[in-house]
């Protein structure tokens, strides 16, 4: 399993678009990809699961990944967030 904390550059946080990117893009790795913001940990391969973490712009959230390809996967979602998913 690999984790890494990122920053939500999104100025209106993860609202229904730039939630669907990232589902998106989680959707094509095999591992087990989550994040955990608070105390809530959301299923990142799910818009709703993503939409009901009520995430933030300014807000850190933990990526944590667990799977054959998860290094893949960590490192594609950081660069995701980082470009600001689509926004």
């Amino acid at each position: 399993m690999v984790n890494q904390k990122v920053v939500i550059k999104n100025p209106t946080g993860l609202h229904l678009r730039p939630a669907g990117i990232l589902c998106k893009e989680a959707m094509q790795f095999k591992s087990l990809i989550t994040f955990s913001f608070r105390d809530t940990t959301a299923n990142a391969k799910s818009v709703l699961s993503v939409l009901g973490a009520c995430v933030k712009c300014g807000d850190e959230i933990e990526i944590m990944c667990d799977g054959e390809d998860e290094q893949d996967a960590l490192e594609a979602l950081v660069t995701a967030i980082d470009n600001g998913l689509g926004e």
